[in-house]
């Protein structure tokens, strides 16, 4: 039996040739020319010596070059190493090493920190879209190298993809993700989770070295033989006129991006005709999912995932309609519960409306993080993947996250979740953003802060105004005592906001 992520656009160049598979500014490229293009990568990557099973490290933008060197290293049989890209050197020295990689293919605009964290590694580095003299230019070696033929077959347990966690608790951790993992997600995915279409034209902003982006956008998208516009950076205002221009009908986003998206509505009439608009990589207030319904006529349907889980494991699914402020249902083929979060050697099961951690199970989880198993066996237990999320189950399947187990604020013997303050605070016409930390306290162990960005509405809010408006709406216990107004909310490479950055600062 053989499987390989790779077929995902063999298989489109085969199907829809001359359909355009990649847009980015003036360039636009069939699948048929991305799937000859990539076979040339591959070709120059084999000259190297790189092989089944060997590592590739892919540290680059969203620009067109990031599918080909990805499906270039898949169809060799080899494994690919996304790198985040806002990583110094000696961070991606780090990866390079743990993961063992052969090469790093960087593109010019990070040649300087790849290449430095490549050489404190010993790795290999070739560029592409320009670069150093001194580093070999990928892309002008493909363009006279004969393309490979096809791709090499491989089992569908074989590792297809290593993908690092954000390393909020030491050292980031390599998840590796097989072929069977990352293809029955990009597949379940298109069929029946967003039930993409070939006519699709899909917004890229999600970085593709993150698996949101990757699966969600690119394999999932490629699988369809949509369109997929690239946007390397995210900027709001040309966001969404490219979103109008041209013709979007899938935006694929995180809740920092609608959030963004709504301010620059005011400065732009235009609306594109979206068709579906999906979130995830961390909580959507449902405040922003009714604005971006009044303003954007299209509905948010919010799901839920890791890196370790390919990454969609639930999500709000047309088959079983949609509850705003839930992350859905499991998607096919696999199971979602909540089980006792304070037992970690086993899983206990709890029942409707309980909260405890969101246990996971089927396709999608991961085979194990690289060279540590005892982080393995201490998140694969009893057949599930425990998440480190708080959440309950309703009596629909539906789930709803409460907060990470390592961001509950304990005040006073009482379980204080950001997620449940923070979806409060979202709702007061002065509050644009908002992220809830906790912080150290004499009487009560902990303390409840609030970080407030103010929307255009709320230039006067004060902190006293918003405390005094939050104990309207929260239990005693819940309610901020003390907020800080900032101009943004430090975001990590994902579009997540980087709690444990503004925790330092409190």
């Amino acid at each position: 039996m053989s499987l390989t992520l790779a077929s995902i656009l063999a298989e489109s160049a085969q199907r829809y040739p001359h359909r355009e598979a990649v847009v980015m500014g003036d360039t636009r490229i069939t699948f048929e020319q991305l799937w000859e293009e990539t076979r040339r990568y591959a070709a120059v990557l084999r000259d190297q010596g790189v092989g089944p099973g060997d590592r590739v490290a892919l540290l680059m933008p969203n620009v067109p070059d990031f599918p080909r060197v990805y499906y270039a290293a898949l169809s060799l049989g080899a494994v690919v190493v996304p790198v985040h890209a806002l990583l110094v050197a000696p961070e991606i020295a780090f990866v390079l090493r743990d993961s063992g990689a052969k090469v790093l293919v960087v593109a010019a605009p990070l040649l300087a920190a790849g290449a430095a964290g490549a050489k404190t590694a010993g790795v290999p580095v070739f560029s592409t879209m320009g670069g150093d003299d001194d580093v070999p230019r990928l892309d002008l070696l493909a363009a006279q190298q004969a393309p490979i033929d096809t791709y090499v077959q491989r089992d569908p347990e074989d590792p297809a993809v290593v993908l690092y966690t954000s390393g909020t608790t030491g050292s980031p951790k390599g998840a590796v993700l097989t072929h069977l993992n990352m293809t029955m997600n990009a597949i379940v995915t298109a069929t029946s989770v967003i039930h993409m279409q070939n006519d699709d034209v899909i917004f890229g902003a999600l970085p593709l070295f993150h698996s949101f982006g990757q699966t969600v956008v690119m394999n999932a998208g490629f699988f369809v033989g949509a369109s997929i516009v690239l946007m390397p950076r995210f900027e709001p205002g040309l966001a969404l006129a490219m979103l109008v221009e041209e013709k979007v009908t899938v935006f694929a986003g995180v809740p920092t991006m609608y959030i963004a998206l709504l301010a620059a509505a005011r400065a732009d009439t235009r609306r594109p005709q979206l068709r579906v608009a999906a979130s995830g990589g961390s909580s959507l207030p449902v405040a922003v999912i009714d604005r971006f319904r009044e303003i954007f006529f299209t509905e948010i349907y919010e799901g839920y995932g890791l890196s370790e889980t390919s990454p969609v494991a639930t999500f709000n699914q047309e088959v079983y309609g949609r509850k705003p402020g839930t992350v859905g249902r499991a998607i096919w083929g696999t199971d979602a519960a909540i089980a006792k979060a304070e037992i970690e050697d086993r899983i206990e099961l709890l029942g409707v409306g309980e909260i405890g951690e969101v246990v996971l199970r089927g396709h999608h989880i991961f085979s194990g993080y690289l060279n540590n198993p005892e982080a393995t066996k201490a998140v694969k237990v009893d057949g599930w993947f425990r998440t480190g999320d708080l959440g309950t189950v309703d009596e629909d399947g539906f789930i709803s996250i409460v907060d990470r187990k390592k961001d509950m604020i304990l005040r006073g013997g009482f379980n204080v979740y950001p997620r449940e303050v923070e979806e409060v605070l979202a709702r007061h016409p002065g509050v644009a953003q908002v992220a809830v930390v906790g912080f150290p306290d004499d009487v009560h162990g902990e303390e409840v802060c609030a970080v407030v960005v103010r929307s255009p509405e709320g230039g006067d809010l004060t902190a006293e105004v918003l405390i005094d408006w939050s104990k309207e709406h929260l239990g005693r216990y819940k309610y901020p005592r003390r907020v800080e107004f900032v101009t943004d909310l430090p975001l990590g490479p994902s579009g997540k906001v980087l709690k444990r950055e503004l925790a330092k600062n409190l």
